[in-house]
């Protein structure tokens, strides 16, 4: 597939934010925050939501019809995710907002809980849900949406907290290491998972001509298509091999090794590219099977 920079925008920045918003519940739990601490927190959290809904509309041919996609709520999982982000934005507002007043905030907080893991879902389970699309079709799908934002989430909080609150940055700190190593695990078990794969299309199937020999020589077309331009990301394996190790070292290796030195602040800014590498790569990974048809274009 092509991968959007809108796209790669929106799933990178909300999920940062989705996992900051967690980690300030767990250190709202789990230990203690002043007023400020949180109020400015919950800003900032909204701030990458909002950058991230922002980048979502770049990626829309109407973007004044945006509203309409809420509408297939039953069945979409697009739909789902758009009613679940304002909905969490609504809740971390008004955690915000009763940290500031000094009102209980403890079912604000779980109410921002649920809307944060339920957005987690319904973004990863737009792309999950495609059985067509095998690299996508796994419940580490789901499960890499979550960990990779609390990953860049905890570390985005240990960064703050050495900011706003020194007394609780190593907590937040070995919050972020351990978000990161499990980030590690789980993407490397989707790798070894989908370099596994066999695909269940063949050009055979893909022209509906069971002829054992089958050789293309041109697509019929003078030029290129939707089909050309949305579905093939243009790169070679070889490209993606190194993109690979990239994003490895970047989202998880290097991250790790700067929260052990102390580096929060670089270490948040280096896992943000790191992640932003990784879904790029996640979604040049998915194999359209259209492909095989338009192989010689592409």
């Amino acid at each position: 597939m092509r991968p959007a920079l809108s796209v790669i925008l929106l799933t990178t920045l909300i999920g940062a934010g989705q996992g900051l918003f967690l980690a300030l519940v767990a250190v709202e739990v789990l230990a203690e925050g002043g007023k400020v601490f949180f109020v400015i927190g919950s800003v900032i959290t909204l701030i990458l939501l909002a950058a991230g809904l922002a980048a979502s509309f770049f990626h829309l041919g109407h973007p004044e019809r945006a509203w309409r996609s809420a509408a297939k709520w039953r069945t979409s999982w697009l739909a789902r995710e758009v009613i679940a982000l304002p909905a969490f934005m609504a809740a971390v507002f008004a955690w915000g907002v009763a940290h500031w007043l000094g009102w209980p905030t403890l079912a604000l907080a779980a109410a921002g809980v649920l809307l944060a893991l339920a957005l987690f879902v319904c973004t990863a389970m737009i792309y999950a849900c495609l059985p067509f699309l095998q690299e996508w079709h796994s419940p580490l799908t789901v499960v890499n949406y979550l960990v990779l934002g609390c990953a860049s989430g905890f570390t985005l909080a240990a960064a703050y907290s050495s900011w706003m609150a020194p007394e609780l940055a190593a907590v937040s700190t070995v919050g972020a290491l351990c978000w990161t190593l499990l980030a590690f695990a789980t993407r490397g078990a989707s790798l070894v998972r989908n370099a596994r794969l066999k695909a269940r299309s063949s050009l055979q199937s893909a022209i509906g001509v069971k002829h054992p020999r089958i050789a293309q020589k041109a697509q019929g077309a003078i030029a290129g298509s939707f089909n050309t331009r949305e579905f093939f990301h243009g790169r070679g394996p070889g490209a993606l091999r190194k993109l690979k190790w990239l994003f490895l070292a970047g989202a998880f290796v290097l991250p790790a090794a700067l929260l052990v030195g102390g580096f929060l602040n670089l270490a948040f800014i280096v896992q943000f590219a790191g992640l932003m590498a990784e879904r790029w790569f996640f979604f040049a990974q998915a194999n359209h099977p259209q492909n095989l048809y338009y192989q010689v274009v592409s």
